[in-house]
């Protein structure tokens, strides 16, 4: 009895300590898209004190720019609160497969940019709904695990397939064009398969990898 307590203690420890680990690798990408949405804001807001010093403003101009920033701070509240659910996930919520994947992509590119990979979806769109939480933590672990031991510069390509009940995520690397590479350097230790496999464990999804390849396959949830 002893015994499988102490092995569901280390299970539960190999997820958090895979969760932190993902999320201290995300965290600069997630602030750079946070900061993203508020640019416009700034921009606009300058704009608009411009126009005030002018000595008669032309209050047409003034009320767009007000409207400007009213739908900007709307849109970008809603955005960062969408940001903020990689690190607090909504429990049960659901999305589309092909929503997260582009979720994905946006949050990671510029990062495997940075490294010398391309990141990129190809083939058909599947928006069949699956766990938002488990695809937003096993998409990115499974990325870094197959770029991390790497250098650039290569080409990761995220495609699909629906399988019964499931949809089936690829993940491949591909040799980029050009001599030598990027120095891989991170932010943060590695991402290792053992801690993706806990992970998937936990959010009821099955992994296989190679040394260039790996594939997840998601549960349809109606």
């Amino acid at each position: 009895m002893t015994s499988s307590v102490s092995s569901a203690q280390n299970s539960l420890m190999l997820v958090e300590s895979a969760r932190y680990a993902l999320l201290r690798r995300l965290a600069f990408s997630i602030r750079h898209q946070m900061v993203a949405h508020l640019q416009p804001i700034g921009m606009v807001t300058e704009l608009l004190e411009r126009r005030l010093r002018m000595p008669t403003p032309d209050m047409a101009q003034v009320n767009d720019s007000v409207a400007k920033i009213n739908g900007l701070s709307k849109a970008a509240a809603q955005d960062s609160l969408d940001v903020i659910t990689w690190m607090a996930p909504e429990p049960g919520a659901t999305a589309p497969l092909d929503t997260v994947v582009k979720d994905t992509v946006s949050l990671l590119r510029g990062n495997f940019s940075f490294r010398g990979f391309s990141l990129k979806s190809e083939g058909p769109d599947l928006s069949q709904p699956v766990g938002r939480a488990a695809a937003r933590m096993l998409l990115p672990a499974a990325l870094l695990a197959l770029t991390d031991p790497r250098e650039g510069p290569a080409e990761v390509v995220i495609s699909a397939r629906p399988g019964e009940d499931v949809v089936v995520v690829e993940l491949e690397v591909r040799r980029g064009e050009g001599e030598g590479g990027f120095e891989n350097q991170l932010s943060y230790r590695a991402i290792q398969w053992n801690e993706v496999q806990a992970l998937a464990g936990a959010e009821d999804v099955e992994v296989s990898h190679t040394e260039d390849r790996a594939t997840l396959t998601f549960n349809v949830l109606e």
